[in-house]
């Protein structure tokens, strides 16, 4: 069989190329011939056949890349409407609600055009009395823990939503008890492979990229079924779930990523979720 492993050639971190490696040698050690692509080195030519690989792995949010070669006949995983899916938080929240998961409250901002404002209209102070101050304000496209704003003012929402004109966003209830704490799932199907605890004593967030430290978890019966819960409700089948710590620890959907970076949590657990995507993959084309 052969397959390609695709990242985004533009971003300039290592870790995205070290992520293609890691599900790559993965799929050599199953006697997979592997091509580890840079996203802009297929290019989408709409009138040109294309060689195609048996399966493809799309390790990046390039979905239109990802629907082209699903037009081809390439199966990809996650399916590009997956990844579609959760790279916008908006749409991801909108399905998890609609299967009634628990997670933090959540407002969808509405729509407003970059040159225009609804400032005067009343909308953003029904906000801040439904959700309270401090509240999370998550821009719709983002990673790492980036663009995801702890609010603790008034003046510091108004900047903010004023700022965030154009963009696709969420207002969030800021949960207190899992401030600076978290815990990454990653699921295979429907499995949980590899879990860890993360932690921060300088940020909110609890990402290793903004100084979270990590280690092993051994998760309860909720969080289990919570996290294999998120990532049935989203369709994917590689999820990173991310939880979150309510009232008497009782788990919170903070987000699924279906994009999932691997490096950490086998740095942390040992455990290469890589073999067990490869694995999965063989059993759904065989």
């Amino acid at each position: 069989m052969s397959c390609w492993v695709i990242y985004n050639g533009s971003l300039v971190s290592d870790k995205f190329a070290d992520q293609a490696r890691l599900v790559a040698e993965a799929a050599e050690r199953a006697g997979i011939a592997v091509t580890i692509l840079k996203n802009y080195e297929t290019v989408m030519d709409l009138s040109v056949n294309l060689s195609i690989p048996d399966f493809a792995i799309l390790l990046d949010k390039d979905i239109l890349l990802g629907y082209f070669l699903k037009s081809r006949g390439v199966p990809v995983y996650n399916d590009p409407a997956v990844i579609d899916l959760c790279d916008n938080k908006a749409t991801q929240y909108v399905q998890l609600a609609a299967q009634g998961l628990p997670m933090p409250r959540t407002i969808v901002a509405p729509k407003v055009y970059p040159n225009f404002s609804i400032a005067d209209s009343g909308y953003f102070e029904e906000v801040i009395h439904r959700l309270g101050l401090p509240m999370i304000i998550k821009e719709g496209h983002g990673s790492f823990g980036m663009k995801v704003y702890l609010i603790e003012t008034e003046e510091q929402f108004y900047e903010k939503v004023d700022s965030l004109r154009g963009v696709d966003f969420v207002f969030q209830e800021f949960i207190a008890t899992s401030r600076g704490r978290d815990i990454r799932v990653n699921i295979v199907g429907d499995r949980i492979v590899a879990a860890m605890y993360r932690q921060s004593e300088t940020d909110f967030r609890a990402n290793i990229t903004n100084g979270g430290v990590a280690s092993p978890i051994e998760l309860t019966l909720a969080q289990e079924q919570l996290a294999l819960a998120a990532a049935h409700a989203v369709g994917a089948r590689f999820a990173g779930v991310d939880l979150l710590f309510g009232e008497n620890n009782q788990p919170l959907v903070c987000e699924v990523n279906a994009a999932a970076h691997i490096r950490n949590i086998l740095n942390v657990t040992g455990v290469n979720v890589a073999d067990a995507m490869i694995a999965y993959i063989l059993e759904d084309l065989s």
